[in-house]
Parts: C-alpha cells; sequence; structure tokens
C-alpha cells in the first residue's frame, strides 16, 4: 500500500519535473502525479520562497526553476540520499 506524500515530497517532485526541463503547467501536472488545484498551490508556494519563477510567453505561463530552486533540491535530495533507510 503507497502513503500519501508530504508537501515536503510533492515540492520536490515538481522542482525535479521543472529541472528535468518541463516548463507548461499541464506538463508539470501529469509527470508530478498531481491535481490542477494542488499544483497551483505548490506553484504559488515555490514561486512565494524564490524557488521557481512563472515567466509570460505568448500569453502563456511557464515555469522555470531558480538557481536558490536548484540549489535547495541538490541539498534536499542530499540529504534524502544521506538519511534514506
Amino acid at each position: 500500500m503507497s502513503r500519501k506524500r508530504s508537501k515536503l515530497e510533492i515540492c520536490l517532485d515538481v522542482l525535479r519535473v521543472i529541472r528535468a526541463g518541463y516548463s507548461k503547467p499541464t506538463n508539470i501536472m501529469y509527470k508530478s502525479n498531481l491535481s490542477w488545484i494542488t499544483l497551483q498551490e505548490i506553484l504559488n508556494f515555490l514561486i512565494s520562497r524564490g524557488l521557481v519563477a512563472a515567466i509570460e510567453n505568448d500569453g502563456r505561463k511557464l515555469y522555470v526553476i531558480t538557481a536558490k530552486g536548484k540549489s535547495v533540491l541538490n541539498s534536499l535530495e542530499e540529504a534524502y540520499s544521506i538519511l534514506s533507510v
């Protein structure tokens, strides 16, 4: 039986997806296995913390990971690898 992901795990998943090159919200939603509403909440949270930036391109919003987001993601991935049992 699978367990529910924590907010931190969801944020990490979204950051990983964006770092992998997916910038369109629907692609991020599907790759992160999230509902639209949850994705919007997570993206707003990550933007407010300066980890993700929203950019306008031909009237569409695209999302990119910031340098701070990459740094935080790398640090958290390292901590997870050290602490995972």
